[in-house]
Formats: C-alpha cells, structure tokens, sequence
C-alpha cells in the first residue's frame, strides 16, 4: 500500500484509502465480517449442492432469480414525447424509407419496361 501512487484523474480506491481502511470502528467491522461469514456460509451452500452427485433437484440460484425477475419486470420504461421520437426515427421510419426506395426503383424499370427502354441484366431466354 505504500507504494501505490494515485492517478491525476481518478479518485482513492475506497481499499487503500487510508481513513476508510484503518479508522474504522469495531462495531463496523463486526458487521462486514458478519455480512462477509454469511457470503462465505452461503457460497458453500451453494457449492455443495452444485457438486452433489446424486442431486436431482433444480438449484436455486438467488442471484439467477433476482436477475430473471429483474429481466422480464422491467417497469422502468415510461413512454415520453423523446422515447416515442425515438421508436419512430428507429422503428417506423426506416421501414417507410425502404418503401419508398424500393416502391420508386421498382416504378422506375416498369415505366422503362413499358417504354420498351429497359436492358434487363439477366435474360431468361435467347
């Protein structure tokens, strides 16, 4: 720790910071070695039954559930005047953009067709 010399743009690591590392009271540091005992008792659990051979339940992951559950109730979205904008200029208008290019290309070589103008690059018959 000594040696470790800080970085003119970046803070202290909360680790090496020496008044978060050493004045620390003892009732703090009864209770992150309680909550680090119970990580430790937890990764154990888990690590057993993960390494069980005759297990033949499903593992409970509280983290993969957290996660899940995180994933699929997303209620953090509200539909505003910019998210709408921005599903418009990304969903819609591309789509209507495609059309129209392919909608006037597609005019273009009928009217060419039609006025008997057109080269076609592939000839189906000789």
């Amino acid at each position: 720790m000594a040696d470790y010399k800080e970085a003119p743009l970046a803070t202290r690591p909360k680790t090496l910071d020496p008044a978060e590392y050493f004045n620390l009271s003892p009732e703090y540091r009864r209770a992150e070695e309680k909550r680090a005992a119970l990580r430790a008792q937890l990764k154990r659990q888990y690590l057993q039954q993960l390494n069980n051979p005759h297990r033949k339940e499903l593992i409970e992951d509280p983290a993969l559930t957290r996660w899940t559950y995180a994933r699929t109730n997303n209620n953090y979205f509200r539909p505003t005047a910019k998210t709408s904008l921005i599903g418009g200029l990304f969903g819609v208008l591309p789509l209507f953009a495609l059309y129209v290019v392919f909608k006037s290309d597609r005019d273009k070589r009928e009217a060419k067709i039609k006025a008997g103008t057109y080269e076609r690059p592939y000839k189906l018959s000789t």
